[in-house]
């Protein structure tokens, strides 16, 4: 093949797509009002899970699994002598996996609590002190991952509730153990929830295009009668299919956008409440164009089904059917 050869074909080929190009565009300007009514549901249908994964990915930087795990409290039997909650501390500090054993005394507890309340005159009013000792056991990151973690604490927990010494435990952190439960739960109705919308929006797309092909009929039957083969007829859809794609995944983002700049204020308020600070941030470029080459790709396998299905099904004179 010499180079003459290949030169006549790029630029065979340059005209070709520059053809499907711009009469594709011009299709679309052409019901500018169908255009927009289409490329509104495919924004809407394509910003459901990408709003879910935003807020998925915003919790996902609290970093629950590897954040700081809260003290187990253990609440002593009221009159348990010194010596004996002496003993049950030194006996969970050599439990493994924990880091420390704190002890509070009654005496303590009430002066904690009377600094923290301002009571302290209506407490001094007291015959006895009703504080019991409390243990404050912190529980090691480093001894394994969060769901060996997670067992070793439900282990300790029910070793301690079993101790004839205590009267009640409470884990200060189970907010956060039920939340990354939640949070798995969300994650998996996101991967179902983008499959269902990427099925939307194929659906969609080639349902436009169905209509576009039957509309522009007598158009392709005459490119058929000069000689155009399929992959010519084929090409100004499947750019209008990914147009489609293209444009309702920009509508997406900019939906999008707007929908995080309206929560920044509720949700930066709900995460303040629980001592954690984060702010709100959309895709980064490289998460923009994985967003728009998808729902490109979607809106262009869209077209390409509803274009296949009717060229199989047109014959005039047996021109088309050639690839």
């Amino acid at each position: 093949m010499g180079i003459a050869t290949i030169r006549r074909r790029a630029r065979g080929w340059a005209r070709r797509h520059s053809y499907s190009f711009f009469s594709s565009l011009g299709a679309m300007l052409k019901h500018r009002i169908g255009t927009l009514m289409t490329v509104l549901v495919l924004g809407i249908a394509i910003l459901l899970p990408l709003g879910l994964y935003m807020l998925l990915t915003h919790f996902d930087r609290l970093d629950l699994q590897k954040d700081e795990w809260g003290a187990i409290t253990v609440f002593v039997e009221p009159g348990t002598p010194a010596s004996a909650v002496q003993a049950l501390a030194a006996e969970v500090s050599e439990w493994p996996g924990v880091s420390g054993v704190q002890t509070v005394s009654p005496e303590q507890g009430m002066e904690e609590f009377s600094a923290a309340s301002g009571f302290g005159p209506s407490l001094d009013l007291l015959e006895e002190n009703p504080l019991p000792w409390v243990l404050q056991l912190s529980p090691a990151v480093s001894a394994g991952d969060a769901e060996a973690l997670e067992m070793r604490i439900e282990s300790w927990m029910e070793r301690l509730e079993n101790d004839a010494r205590v009267d009640s435990v409470q884990y200060d952190h189970k907010w956060l153990q039920r939340l990354a439960r939640l949070l798995e739960l969300a994650r998996a109705a996101v991967t179902v929830l983008s499959l269902l919308f990427g099925l939307a929006v194929i659906v969609v797309v080639a349902n436009t295009i169905r209509l576009d092909v039957a509309a522009r009929e007598e158009e392709i039957e005459i490119l058929a009668l000069v000689g155009a083969g399929n992959a010519f007829i084929r090409q100004p859809f499947l750019y209008s299919g990914f147009w489609y794609g293209l444009l309702g995944g920009l509508l997406a983002y900019a939906l999008m956008q707007l929908c995080l700049f309206y929560l920044a204020g509720p949700l930066g308020r709900l995460l303040d409440a629980y001592g954690h600070e984060v702010h709100l941030q959309g895709l980064d470029l490289r998460q923009l164009l994985w967003l728009l080459l998808g729902s490109g790709a979607l809106g262009l396998f869209g077209a390409w089904i509803s274009v296949q299905r009717y060229l199989r099904m047109l014959v005039v004179g047996g021109s088309l059917g050639r690839k």
